[in-house]
C-alpha cells in the first residue's frame, strides 16, 4: 500500500485572469510564503456567474497564458476544474468539488478586496465563508471592512495586516486579511490600453511570454 500524502495547505485563487499580470503572481508567490502554503493554484473561471454582462477571453488563451506565466514554479500550477465544466459556475459548487478531491489536505481560497466588498452578491455567500480557509488581499481603492458580514462570520476574520513574517493557520477555518502584497495591477486597464491603438504599452505589468502570447494571437483588440 502506498502511504497517504501527509496534509497539504493548498491555495486556489479564483477569477478570469484575462490576461494574468503581475499583480496575480506577486500575489501567488507572497502568499505561498506568508501563509506556509504547499501549493497554490489559478483557478480560471469559464464565466463568473456575478458579472453576466462580461464576457471574457475564451478559457483556452486564459489558461495559456497563465500557464506560460507560470512555467518554472514548482508550487503555483492552473487548476482547470472550472473551465472542464465549460459553464458557468458558483463559488460554492467549485469549493465544495474542491474539498470533495482534497479530502486529505488543508484548501483556502484566495480572493480580492474587490471581491470581497461584493461578496454578498455570490450565490450562498455565507456558506462559502464557511465551508473552509480564505485570504483576502487588499487592493487600492477597495477598503477592507468587515460591517458587511454576520457576526458569526466576523468570529472568524483574522486581521494580519502589517504582519509580514510567516503566519500559521488557526487550528479552525479562517479568514485571513493581509497586506502583505499590493495588488494594484488592473486587468482591465491592460485591455483598454491595447483596444486604443491595438497596442500593448503596459509591458510592464505582464511576463514578457504573456505579453508576446497577446502581440501572436492579437487579443483584446
Amino acid at each position: 500500500m502506498i502511504p497517504a500524502h501527509p496534509s497539504r495547505n493548498i491555495a486556489f485563487f479564483g477569477g478570469t485572469f484575462d490576461p494574468v499580470h503581475f499583480g496575480h503572481l506577486n500575489v501567488a508567490k507572497t502568499l505561498l510564503e506568508l501563509f506556509h502554503l504547499d501549493e497554490f493554484f489559478f483557478l480560471p473561471a469559464f464565466h463568473a456567474p456575478h458579472k453576466p454582462a462580461s464576457k471574457p477571453t475564451s478559457g483556452y488563451h486564459r489558461f495559456a497564458m497563465l500557464s506560460h506565466a507560470t512555467i518554472g514554479e514548482s508550487r503555483i500550477g492552473v487548476s482547470t476544474l472550472e473551465l472542464d465544466h465549460a459553464k458557468s459556475r458558483y463559488s460554492f459548487d467549485t469549493l465544495t468539488e474542491l474539498i470533495s478531491i482534497y479530502t486529505n489536505d488543508r484548501v483556502v481560497f484566495v480572493m480580492g478586496a474587490d471581491s470581497w466588498q461584493e461578496i454578498r452578491t455570490w450565490h450562498r455567500w455565507e456558506e462559502v465563508l464557511l465551508l473552509t480557509d480564505h485570504i483576502v488581499v487588499s487592493r487600492p481603492g477597495y477598503p477592507l471592512t468587515f460591517d458587511h458580514v454576520s457576526e458569526k462570520l466576523n468570529d472568524r476574520i483574522i486581521d494580519v495586516r502589517g504582519e509580514n513574517r510567516r503566519v500559521q493557520l488557526s487550528r479552525t477555518p479562517g479568514i485571513y486579511f493581509t497586506d502583505a502584497v499590493l495588488f494594484d495591477v488592473s486587468a482591465t486597464k491592460i485591455r483598454d490600453d491595447i483596444r486604443q491603438d491595438d497596442v500593448l504599452d503596459r509591458k510592464d505589468d505582464v511576463p514578457d511570454v504573456v505579453a508576446k502570447y497577446i502581440e501572436k494571437y492579437e487579443l483584446y483588440r
